[in-house]
């Protein structure tokens, strides 16, 4: 088998409004908001430079400045810090080269599909990552790494799937499982946010993809689907059958930050692995019989 071609390129949908989290997110992108210390937003560059992504692509809207703020030079801050001897590791992975990174706008929010599909002069014709910041997977290594590890063995696309509640299929895009092998499932089919009763299987996606370029021609004359946008899910699911298709089970932890629970629950949770502030948690959570 010849070695599939590299990813460098990751695309970052972020030009959502956030309406499930105002009023913080009036102002705000909810992209922005700090689990403990770091944005969402930060997780996900962290995860795609792990798996050795070179180009990140953000496809923002309007109020988003404040993502392209974080990844640029603060000048003030670092030489006020630098001039009281403070130490400036908090901010390692907050300045991005200037070639490394791209902006790109979503001007009208069509969904998850057009919002990759404006990416598509950037991404070019190579195949690339997708990483939706809302969605925040931990893992050793994290889970692009491990998606890219089986990418290097089988090639085409590759999604990630995790398992849930047979109830919960409806709020997902779900996998038509084909033959597994290890942590590898064939897909023979996508479905977005099917009913239960009529679901093909109780595998999600949540958030990461690993996309060959043929699927912008796709999304370019795409029509609308469900929620009446269009969808990536309908997109990836004409590509299967004429390339190799898989799902990568992820060995870790999801937690859904689009989710104010799961948002709680994820900050209660990467709290209590931070030696610095972990007893203090621990501490209170006594205090109120947890």
């Amino acid at each position: 088998m010849t070695s599939p071609r590299p990813v460098r390129t990751a695309v970052f949908p972020v030009a959502g409004l956030g309406t499930r989290f105002l009023p913080a997110t009036k102002a705000i992108p909810k992209e922005m908001l700090p689990i403990v210390d770091r944005p969402l937003i930060q997780y996900a560059v962290d995860e795609a430079l792990e798996a050795g992504i070179e180009q990140l692509v953000f496809v923002t809207g309007r109020g988003k400045s404040a993502i392209e703020d974080h990844f640029d030079m603060a000048y003030e801050l670092e030489d006020t810090m630098e001039a009281r001897q403070k130490d400036k590791a908090a901010l390692e992975g907050t300045r991005l080269a200037p070639g490394q990174i791209a902006y790109v706008r979503q001007q009208e929010p069509l969904g998850l599909g057009h919002a990759v599909w404006c990416a598509r002069s950037v991404v070019g014709n190579e195949p690339f990552a997708v990483i939706l910041p809302d969605e925040l997977l931990i893992g050793t290594p994290g889970c692009m790494s491990q998606m890219m590890s089986a990418y290097e063995k089988v090639g085409g696309n590759i999604v990630c799937a995790l398992e849930v509640a047979r109830e919960e299929t409806r709020k997902y895009g779900i996998v038509d499982p084909g033959e597994t092998d290890g942590a590898l499932t064939e897909v023979r089919g996508l479905v977005e946010k099917p009913d239960p009763a009529d679901a093909p299987s109780n595998l999600m996606l949540p958030g990461r993809y690993i996309l060959q370029p043929q699927v912008m021609d796709i999304l370019k004359t795409q029509g609308v689907g469900a929620g009446g946008e269009i969808q990536l899910t309908d997109a990836m699911a004409s590509m299967i059958g004429t390339q190799p298709f898989h799902a990568f089970t992820f060995d870790g932890v999801r937690h859904d930050c689009g989710d104010k629970a799961g948002f709680v629950n994820a900050t209660i949770d990467l709290a209590l692995q931070r030696e610095d502030i972990a007893p203090v948690i621990r501490s209170f959570l006594a205090k109120l019989n947890i």
